[in-house]
């Protein structure tokens, strides 16, 4: 089969289109010929060989984690049945920027959802609503969102608004604060101006935000921190700066502001009672509307790579293998 294969540690450059073996399913896992998958800014950071002590990757592997596609066989003790279902789900160590792929966890496409849709939610679908379950009631709350241009933060700004929050997004240029404000955003701020975080404070009347969810990372996640609410809750999820936000423990502590970070987001813990059937029966309702931004071949993986590091996607990237 056909695949992208990461050969080394480094830029995009390092990914290559190359002919591998055909993976073969294992006991509760199904076979699925891929049609399209999901792209995430973590994967990029796990190209550079970064956040190694959270994904256990070393070179030569194949990226991509969640993605869509035909079940073509199944392993022992999957039902046979399966086969021929449209499923999306998640390979166990990525593997999914590839002709074929194993899945496990993977869950049945409802006919009222595109596949396009389903891979585009599936991801930041989880993460969105397992965020929405762990936060407050957002009804009424000054909610500030950051990267919310990204896959999952206008998810979020969906979610905070459809709860009746007073929704403030935090990104970078008009074009993304547009695209932000078109799924239901209230105050937008641009973070590349300096003090930023001043007018997130005067569109709170000075109290902060009740709930933020922090999904830039670096210096911008801990600003972030500094205009949330006294006894507040926030969640440092996001890292696309460079590196999750860095928050003094003490400090939360002795403002009473309720922290989250990656680890209570993993689809494996017990923090949440998230399912993916949740996520893919929230889509088709149209509480979870993922916004696609551009679809690239296969063959073109480096240059999604590169877009997203660079910025420029407002939205989703997906990979379109067959």
């Amino acid at each position: 089969m056909r695949a992208a294969v990461v050969t080394a540690f480094g830029g995009p450059e390092v990914i290559q289109t190359r002919e591998v073996p055909d993976p073969i399913p294992a006991a509760g896992q199904v076979l699925v010929e891929v049609e399209i998958a999901d792209l995430i800014f973590v994967e990029t950071a796990i190209r550079r060989g970064g956040h190694g002590k959270f994904f256990d990757v070393e070179p030569p592997y194949i990226p991509g984690s969640n993605l869509g596609g035909r079940v073509r066989a199944v392993g022992p003790g999957v039902p046979a049945d399966w086969i021929g279902k449209t499923v999306v789900g998640r390979p166990p160590n990525f593997g999914g920027h590839a002709e074929l792929a194993v899945l496990t966890p993977y869950v049945e496409v409802p006919p009222e959802l595109d596949l396009q849709t389903a891979v585009a939610v599936y991801g930041d679908g989880f993460t969105a609503l397992m965020l929405e379950q762990l936060a407050p009631s957002m009804t009424g709350q000054n909610v500030l969102i950051t990267a919310s241009a990204g896959g999952m933060g206008l998810l979020l700004i969906q979610l905070a608004h459809k709860a009746g929050a007073h929704v403030i997004a935090a990104a970078r240029g008009e074009q993304k604060l547009a695209l932000s404000q078109a799924q239901g955003a209230d105050v937008l701020i641009d973070y590349s101006n300096p003090s930023w975080e001043k007018l997130v404070l005067e569109a709170t009347n000075n109290q902060g935000a009740g709930i933020v969810f922090e999904g830039a990372g670096g210096e911008l996640g801990s600003t972030a921190f500094t205009v949330t609410r006294d006894g507040g809750w926030f969640s440092a999820h996001g890292a696309p700066s460079g590196g999750f936000a860095t928050i003094d423990p003490a400090t939360a502590e002795r403002r009473g502001i309720t922290v989250k970070g990656i680890m209570d987001l993993r689809a494996d813990s017990t923090t949440t009672t998230v399912t993916a059937h949740d996520v893919l029966t929230r889509a088709a309702a149209g509480d979870l509307r993922p916004v696609i931004d551009r679809t690239y071949p296969l063959d073109e993986l480096p240059k999604a790579h590169q877009a997203l590091e660079s910025r420029t996607l407002r939205g989703k990237a997906l990979i379109r293998i067959a």
